[in-house]
Protein backbone atom coordinates (compact mmCIF):
# COMPACT_ATOMS: atom_id res chain seq x y z
CA UNK A 1 0.00 0.00 0.00
CA UNK A 2 1.02 3.12 -0.88
CA UNK A 3 2.27 5.52 2.31
CA UNK A 4 0.39 8.12 1.81
CA UNK A 5 -2.77 6.33 1.18
CA UNK A 6 -1.93 4.29 4.31
CA UNK A 7 -1.50 7.15 6.39
CA UNK A 8 -5.22 8.87 5.46
CA UNK A 9 -7.03 5.53 5.93
CA UNK A 10 -5.82 5.56 9.45
CA UNK A 11 -6.58 9.17 9.71
CA UNK A 12 -10.50 8.65 8.36
CA UNK A 13 -10.50 5.11 10.84
CA UNK A 14 -9.12 7.12 13.92
CA UNK A 15 -11.98 9.70 13.53
CA UNK A 16 -14.80 6.97 12.58
CA UNK A 17 -13.39 5.30 15.93
CA UNK A 18 -13.46 7.96 18.25
CA UNK A 19 -16.40 9.54 16.72
CA UNK A 20 -18.95 6.20 16.91
CA UNK A 21 -18.93 6.56 21.15
CA UNK A 22 -18.38 10.03 20.99
CA UNK A 23 -22.65 10.48 20.22
CA UNK A 24 -23.16 9.00 23.54
CA UNK A 25 -20.44 10.81 25.03
CA UNK A 26 -21.92 14.25 23.84
CA UNK A 27 -25.71 13.30 24.58
CA UNK A 28 -24.72 12.30 28.03
CA UNK A 29 -22.70 15.69 28.32
CA UNK A 30 -19.14 13.70 29.54
CA UNK A 31 -16.76 15.87 26.81
CA UNK A 32 -14.91 16.83 29.68
CA UNK A 33 -15.08 13.87 31.13
CA UNK A 34 -13.37 12.40 28.26
CA UNK A 35 -10.92 15.37 27.98
CA UNK A 36 -9.59 14.13 31.54
CA UNK A 37 -9.47 10.66 30.33
CA UNK A 38 -7.52 11.59 27.73
CA UNK A 39 -4.93 13.01 30.14
CA UNK A 40 -5.25 10.26 32.50
CA UNK A 41 -4.11 7.40 30.29
CA UNK A 42 -0.41 8.77 29.58
CA UNK A 43 0.96 7.48 32.47
CA UNK A 44 -0.81 4.38 32.01
CA UNK A 45 0.77 4.18 28.54
CA UNK A 46 4.43 5.21 30.38
CA UNK A 47 4.15 2.33 32.69
CA UNK A 48 2.93 0.17 29.99
CA UNK A 49 5.73 1.05 28.37
CA UNK A 50 7.90 0.76 31.10
CA UNK A 51 6.91 -3.10 31.34
CA UNK A 52 6.72 -4.14 27.73
CA UNK A 53 8.45 -1.92 25.38
CA UNK A 54 6.24 -2.16 23.02
CA UNK A 55 4.06 0.87 22.07
CA UNK A 56 1.28 -1.44 20.01
CA UNK A 57 1.05 -4.31 22.38
CA UNK A 58 -2.48 -4.70 23.44
CA UNK A 59 -1.89 -5.11 27.51
CA UNK A 60 -0.34 -1.48 27.11
CA UNK A 61 -3.44 -0.52 26.04
CA UNK A 62 -5.86 -2.07 28.07
CA UNK A 63 -3.85 -1.11 31.09
CA UNK A 64 -3.95 2.46 29.95
CA UNK A 65 -7.46 2.53 29.33
CA UNK A 66 -7.54 1.20 33.02
CA UNK A 67 -6.05 4.16 33.92
CA UNK A 68 -8.18 6.95 31.98
CA UNK A 69 -11.16 4.72 33.74
CA UNK A 70 -10.27 6.37 37.31
CA UNK A 71 -11.16 9.40 36.14
CA UNK A 72 -14.46 8.53 36.18
CA UNK A 73 -14.52 6.18 39.53
CA UNK A 74 -12.85 8.67 41.48
CA UNK A 75 -15.02 11.67 39.82
CA UNK A 76 -17.97 9.80 40.90
CA UNK A 77 -16.20 8.73 44.23
CA UNK A 78 -15.53 12.73 45.00
CA UNK A 79 -18.57 13.22 44.12
CA UNK A 80 -20.45 11.24 46.30
CA UNK A 81 -18.37 12.66 49.37
CA UNK A 82 -20.66 16.01 48.58
CA UNK A 83 -17.65 17.99 49.42
CA UNK A 84 -17.13 18.88 46.14
CA UNK A 85 -19.04 19.38 43.45
CA UNK A 86 -19.21 19.94 39.43
CA UNK A 87 -16.50 19.33 37.47
CA UNK A 88 -13.81 19.71 40.50
CA UNK A 89 -13.41 16.54 41.00
CA UNK A 90 -11.85 15.76 37.18
CA UNK A 91 -9.88 19.18 37.57
CA UNK A 92 -7.82 17.23 40.72
CA UNK A 93 -7.57 14.15 39.38
CA UNK A 94 -6.21 14.20 35.52
CA UNK A 95 -3.96 17.06 36.21
CA UNK A 96 -1.74 14.72 38.79
CA UNK A 97 -1.56 11.75 36.72
CA UNK A 98 -1.04 13.86 33.51
CA UNK A 99 2.02 15.68 35.35
CA UNK A 100 3.25 12.57 36.87
CA UNK A 101 3.29 11.09 33.23
CA UNK A 102 5.18 13.98 31.73
CA UNK A 103 7.99 13.37 34.32
CA UNK A 104 8.08 9.73 33.84
CA UNK A 105 8.18 10.96 30.07
CA UNK A 106 11.21 13.54 30.16
CA UNK A 107 12.78 11.60 32.58
CA UNK A 108 13.34 8.53 30.83
CA UNK A 109 11.62 8.25 27.78
CA UNK A 110 12.96 10.89 26.22
CA UNK A 111 14.51 9.26 23.56
CA UNK A 112 11.57 7.44 21.88
CA UNK A 113 7.83 8.13 20.29
CA UNK A 114 6.89 9.53 23.44
CA UNK A 115 8.30 12.92 23.43
CA UNK A 116 6.05 15.64 24.85
CA UNK A 117 4.96 16.80 21.18
CA UNK A 118 3.54 13.81 20.29
CA UNK A 119 2.37 13.04 23.54
CA UNK A 120 -0.04 16.57 22.97
CA UNK A 121 -0.92 16.25 19.95
CA UNK A 122 0.23 12.99 17.87
CA UNK A 123 1.31 11.97 14.61
CA UNK A 124 0.05 9.94 12.60
CA UNK A 125 2.87 10.06 10.43
CA UNK A 126 4.85 8.66 12.80
CA UNK A 127 2.30 6.04 13.35
CA UNK A 128 2.29 4.96 10.20
CA UNK A 129 5.98 3.83 9.08
CA UNK A 130 5.67 0.76 11.10
CA UNK A 131 3.75 -1.45 8.32
CA UNK A 132 1.98 -4.68 8.00
CA UNK A 133 3.74 -7.60 5.58
CA UNK A 134 1.61 -9.83 4.85
CA UNK A 135 3.28 -12.38 2.68
CA UNK A 136 6.11 -9.96 1.12
CA UNK A 137 3.05 -7.62 0.33
CA UNK A 138 2.95 -4.03 1.95
CA UNK A 139 -0.54 -3.98 3.61
CA UNK A 140 -0.30 -0.62 5.34
CA UNK A 141 -0.04 0.78 8.25
CA UNK A 142 -0.05 -2.10 10.98
CA UNK A 143 -1.61 0.28 13.59
CA UNK A 144 -4.60 0.90 10.96
CA UNK A 145 -5.60 -2.61 12.00
CA UNK A 146 -6.05 -1.61 15.67
CA UNK A 147 -7.95 1.04 14.93
CA UNK A 148 -10.02 -1.42 12.78
CA UNK A 149 -10.17 -3.32 15.73
CA UNK A 150 -11.17 -0.43 17.93
CA UNK A 151 -14.23 0.36 15.50
CA UNK A 152 -15.17 -3.03 14.83
CA UNK A 153 -15.43 -3.52 18.91
CA UNK A 154 -16.95 -0.13 19.35
CA UNK A 155 -19.79 -0.75 16.68
CA UNK A 156 -20.57 -4.18 18.09
CA UNK A 157 -21.21 -2.96 21.68
CA UNK A 158 -23.51 -0.29 20.72
CA UNK A 159 -24.98 -2.65 18.39
CA UNK A 160 -25.78 -4.73 21.37
CA UNK A 161 -26.67 -2.22 24.10
CA UNK A 162 -28.56 0.13 21.60
CA UNK A 163 -31.68 0.37 23.61
CA UNK A 164 -30.03 -0.05 26.91
CA UNK A 165 -28.08 2.81 25.75
CA UNK A 166 -30.77 5.19 24.82
CA UNK A 167 -32.77 4.44 27.46
CA UNK A 168 -29.95 5.27 30.26
CA UNK A 169 -28.57 8.26 28.72
CA UNK A 170 -32.16 9.81 28.28
CA UNK A 171 -34.05 8.82 31.49
CA UNK A 172 -31.68 6.97 33.85
CA UNK A 173 -34.03 6.69 36.47
CA UNK A 174 -36.38 5.32 34.27
CA UNK A 175 -34.10 2.84 32.91
CA UNK A 176 -32.61 1.71 36.54
CA UNK A 177 -36.67 1.26 37.39
CA UNK A 178 -36.68 -1.14 34.17
CA UNK A 179 -34.00 -2.85 35.57
CA UNK A 180 -30.96 -1.46 33.67
CA UNK A 181 -27.82 -1.94 35.48
CA UNK A 182 -26.95 2.08 34.74
CA UNK A 183 -24.10 1.98 36.73
CA UNK A 184 -22.33 -0.85 34.84
CA UNK A 185 -23.61 0.17 31.75
CA UNK A 186 -21.97 3.49 32.27
CA UNK A 187 -18.64 2.11 33.58
CA UNK A 188 -18.28 -0.59 30.81
CA UNK A 189 -18.96 2.48 28.09
CA UNK A 190 -16.59 4.77 29.61
CA UNK A 191 -13.87 1.92 29.79
CA UNK A 192 -14.78 1.57 26.11
CA UNK A 193 -14.03 5.42 25.49
CA UNK A 194 -10.80 4.93 27.54
CA UNK A 195 -9.71 2.22 25.28
CA UNK A 196 -10.56 3.81 22.30
CA UNK A 197 -8.74 7.20 23.57
CA UNK A 198 -5.89 5.35 24.11
CA UNK A 199 -5.51 3.67 20.99
CA UNK A 200 -5.76 6.86 19.25
CA UNK A 201 -3.12 8.61 21.58
CA UNK A 202 -0.73 8.29 18.60
CA UNK A 203 -2.53 9.66 16.03
CA UNK A 204 -4.29 12.19 18.07
CA UNK A 205 -2.40 12.62 21.27
CA UNK A 206 -3.85 13.61 24.67
CA UNK A 207 -5.50 17.85 23.16
CA UNK A 208 -6.58 16.71 20.16
CA UNK A 209 -8.11 13.67 20.46
CA UNK A 210 -10.94 14.57 22.10
CA UNK A 211 -11.78 16.71 18.96
CA UNK A 212 -12.41 13.59 17.12
CA UNK A 213 -14.70 12.46 19.95
CA UNK A 214 -16.64 15.31 20.51
CA UNK A 215 -16.04 17.23 17.46
CA UNK A 216 -18.15 14.95 15.03
CA UNK A 217 -20.96 14.28 17.09
CA UNK A 218 -21.65 17.88 18.53
CA UNK A 219 -21.85 18.87 15.00
CA UNK A 220 -24.43 16.17 14.34
CA UNK A 221 -26.54 17.02 17.25
CA UNK A 222 -27.12 20.08 15.37
CA UNK A 223 -28.59 18.31 12.27
CA UNK A 224 -30.77 15.99 13.75
CA UNK A 225 -33.14 14.96 16.02
CA UNK A 226 -33.08 11.49 16.08
CA UNK A 227 -30.17 9.49 18.08
CA UNK A 228 -30.44 7.31 14.19
CA UNK A 229 -29.79 9.95 12.36
CA UNK A 230 -27.51 11.75 14.67
CA UNK A 231 -25.23 8.09 14.85
CA UNK A 232 -25.35 8.41 10.30
CA UNK A 233 -24.59 12.40 10.97
CA UNK A 234 -21.50 12.09 13.17
CA UNK A 235 -20.08 8.79 10.82
CA UNK A 236 -20.35 11.44 8.03
CA UNK A 237 -18.77 14.02 9.51
CA UNK A 238 -16.09 12.49 11.24
CA UNK A 239 -14.73 10.65 7.56
CA UNK A 240 -15.46 13.81 5.97
CA UNK A 241 -13.52 15.87 8.20
CA UNK A 242 -10.76 13.23 7.98
CA UNK A 243 -10.19 13.22 4.80
CA UNK A 244 -10.57 17.01 4.47
CA UNK A 245 -8.25 17.62 7.16
CA UNK A 246 -5.60 15.19 5.85
CA UNK A 247 -5.20 16.58 2.35
CA UNK A 248 -5.25 20.37 4.07
CA UNK A 249 -2.39 18.34 6.27
CA UNK A 250 -0.18 17.50 3.10
CA UNK A 251 -0.90 20.40 0.94
CA UNK A 252 0.01 22.92 3.58
CA UNK A 253 2.77 20.66 5.23
CA UNK A 254 1.60 20.97 8.67
CA UNK A 255 -0.12 18.39 11.68
CA UNK A 256 -2.55 16.05 10.34
CA UNK A 257 -4.58 15.27 13.52
CA UNK A 258 -4.12 19.50 14.04
CA UNK A 259 -5.48 19.95 10.66
CA UNK A 260 -8.41 17.76 11.77
CA UNK A 261 -9.43 19.15 14.30
CA UNK A 262 -9.67 22.88 12.60
CA UNK A 263 -11.13 21.29 10.05
CA UNK A 264 -14.14 19.98 12.63
CA UNK A 265 -13.77 23.26 14.62
CA UNK A 266 -14.97 25.55 11.61
CA UNK A 267 -17.71 23.37 10.27
CA UNK A 268 -19.11 23.15 13.94
CA UNK A 269 -19.28 26.92 13.35
CA UNK A 270 -20.46 27.12 10.11
CA UNK A 271 -23.19 24.76 11.19
CA UNK A 272 -24.07 26.69 14.13
CA UNK A 273 -24.15 29.82 12.40
CA UNK A 274 -26.50 28.26 9.54
CA UNK A 275 -29.26 26.84 12.00
CA UNK A 276 -28.80 30.08 13.84
CA UNK A 277 -29.99 31.91 11.29
CA UNK A 278 -33.00 29.61 9.61
CA UNK A 279 -34.27 29.94 13.30
CA UNK A 280 -34.60 33.33 13.06
CA UNK A 281 -36.19 33.57 9.67
CA UNK A 282 -38.59 30.83 10.75
CA UNK A 283 -39.31 33.28 13.36
CA UNK A 284 -39.59 35.85 11.36
CA UNK A 285 -42.25 34.44 9.50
Amino acid sequence: MIFILGTAALAVVTALACALPGVFVVLRKNSMLVDGMSHAVFPGIVVGFMLTYDLRSPWLILGAATTGLLVVIGSEWLTATRLLTGDAPQGLIFPALFAGGIILVTSRFAHVHLDVHTVLVGDLNLASFDRLLVGGVDAGPAYLYVMLAVLGVNALFLTAFLPQMKASTFDPQAAAVQGIPVRRLNLAFMFLVSVTVTAAFHAAGAILVIALVVAPAATALLLSTRLDRMILWTLTIAGTGAGTGFWLAYVTDTSTSAAMAVFYGVLFLAVLLSTRHASRRRQLR
